[in-house]
């Protein structure tokens, strides 16, 4: 990408101001409005060939049920989103959010989970020993791996016989707080750019049967 040496793009907005742009898009999304300024025709594309500065960087999980872009009520060029099963971390994803960061000045990221994530299920039949609905190949149970140190600690602190809703629930949470980390501290670019450049790094939970989304108390 050539990037190591370049320094960033001037941010198009603030951290602040790009999550507000976030809360209110996901309002509009609740209520059913479309955003008169989301545009996605031809002109938008064309405009958009020369290139890009998305205001927000969301790393999400794959699943067909939580598309960022509409989720936040936001047309092309708008967000740089990079989906994973799990909304994991390994180090393609942050070198990804680090590219967004350096070429484009984006100052916010979000990691978003949401309810009912297969990865976060998956993960938590592995550790209460359950029958995971068939096996899982070496490269599913790599995204298990990554969701395993933060749904353990759920498990430990609830106990394995708490009830499995909340256990799901809280090991979302803990698992979009645990990528988080991972972001903050796991690149010396995005942590420089944390600490020096106002960028900020935090948790999102969609939630799957209102389509709002909870953002997490910041780190």
């Amino acid at each position: 990408m050539g990037l190591s040496n370049a320094p960033p793009a001037s941010p198009v907005v603030t951290a602040d101001q790009a999550l507000e742009r976030l809360i209110e898009g996901n309002r509009r999304f609740v209520d059913n409005i479309r955003g008169e300024h989301v545009v996605m025709g031809p002109r938008a594309r064309a405009a958009l060939v020369e290139g890009q500065q998305p205001f927000a960087i969301i790393l999400s999980c794959s699943d067909s049920r939580a598309p960022a872009e509409l989720i936040f009520d936001q047309g092309l060029g708008d967000l740089f989103v990079i989906r994973v099963a799990g909304n994991v971390v390994a180090p393609s994803l942050v070198g990804s959010v680090e590219f967004a960061a350096a070429a484009f000045g984006t100052r916010l990221a979000v990691v978003m989970g949401h309810s009912r994530c297969g990865a976060i299920d998956a993960t938590l039949s592995e550790l209460l020993d359950e029958d995971h609905g068939g096996p899982l190949t070496d490269n599913i149970r790599d995204i298990v791996e990554r969701c395993r140190a933060p749904v353990e600690t759920v498990v430990s602190a609830a106990g394995r016989d708490a009830d499995r809703s909340f256990l799901q629930r809280e090991a979302v949470r803990a698992n979009v707080r645990n990528s988080c980390d991972h972001l903050r501290h796991g690149s010396r670019l995005l942590e420089r750019l944390c600490t020096e450049e106002g960028m900020l790094i935090v948790g999102a939970e969609y939630a799957l049967e209102t389509g709002k989304v909870t953002f997490l108390p910041r780190a």
